[in-house]
């Protein structure tokens, strides 16, 4: 599961080139302050490795290059007990640079369903944050809550704190914290939404949003609607597609019912940096599924 945040500077002969080198600094220390400033780089087609979990469970260096031969350059990983697939930082970061793919986010647990697992939001998470920094990520996103980790609306008030806490821990490193929802945030209770609660309870800058297309349509909410409300804070997506049957299956982008098209000409207001393909379940070879998708995301999407 950075953004890059810098002043506008002033374009005169004067100070053109003490702004140049100003600029040049700032990016290169990787300092994120106004996200807006910058449209998402569609160069950048990204896999949510989850999807071909099985195959980096079994093999991450030959998973990594059939990923890249497919044609994505961008991936999102997870971390968990300190490694990346069992990997360290280092070598985990070789294998992408030997094929080409840059890892601008990974995804992590919260941490309060099992005590014992280490590199988690609430357990460990200076260490997660300095293997992060290591090997250059610019998010660090919280993946998703268990069901013990849910609960009342006061209860997401703390996570909000929490969040806030993992946030300012992120910033100091020039990175970012977000969090990635499903549907189960889109339960009501006294007539409010846990998510609406994280958004409001939570700091703008310390907390942004990574929007998963699919659990937002499955809980029968408008992405755009939210990208308006909230302008800015959308800086993630979940490329994912929801099949047209009763059933509402995972299925290939642009094989469902979801209108990429339109949620994609919000993309500047949202704040998008980068965004994931993701498909939880593939009726057959994931490899097979993440080349149909990514075939349709070049003619239309980027």
């Amino acid at each position: 599961m950075l953004l890059l945040h810098i002043d506008q500077f002033k374009h005169t002969t004067m100070t053109s080139r003490r702004s140049f080198l100003k600029t040049s600094a700032v990016l290169s220390a990787g300092l994120l302050v106004a996200p807006q400033l910058f449209a998402y780089d569609k160069k950048y087609i990204g896999l949510q490795l989850y999807t071909v979990r099985d195959a980096m469970g079994k093999d991450a260096a030959g998973t990594l290059a059939k990923v890249a031969q497919i044609g994505y350059n961008s991936v999102e990983a997870g971390y968990a007990n300190g490694k990346f697939y069992g990997l360290d930082g280092k070598a985990f970061g070789a294998l992408l640079k030997q094929n080409n793919l840059i890892m601008p986010s990974c995804h992590y647990q919260l941490g309060e369903a099992s005590a014992t697992a280490k590199g988690t939001i609430l357990n460990g998470w200076d260490k997660a944050v300095d293997d992060a920094a290591a090997v250059g990520l610019k998010y660090m996103v919280c993946a998703w809550l268990a069901p013990s980790e849910r609960g009342s609306l006061d209860h997401y008030k703390k996570l909000a704190e929490d969040f806030n806490k993992a946030g300012q821990a992120c910033k100091k490193a020039g990175i970012q914290f977000c969090y990635h929802n499903h549907d189960f945030e889109f339960i009501q209770e006294d007539g409010k939404y846990p998510y609406q609660t994280l958004l409001d309870n939570s700091d703008k800058n310390l907390v942004k949003m990574e929007i998963d297309l699919y659990w937002l349509t499955k809980a029968k909410q408008d992405p755009i609607a939210l990208i308006e409300k909230h302008p800015g804070r959308f800086p993630l997506w979940h490329i994912k597609d929801m099949d047209n049957t009763s059933k509402q299956m995972f299925t290939e982008v642009g094989n469902g019912v979801i209108d990429f098209k339109k949620i994609f000409t919000h993309s500047d207001k949202a704040g998008l940096k980068y965004f994931f393909v993701e498909q939880d379940i593939c009726p057959g070879n994931p490899f097979d599924s993440i080349s149909q998708s990514i075939t349709y995301i070049k003619k239309n999407l980027v």
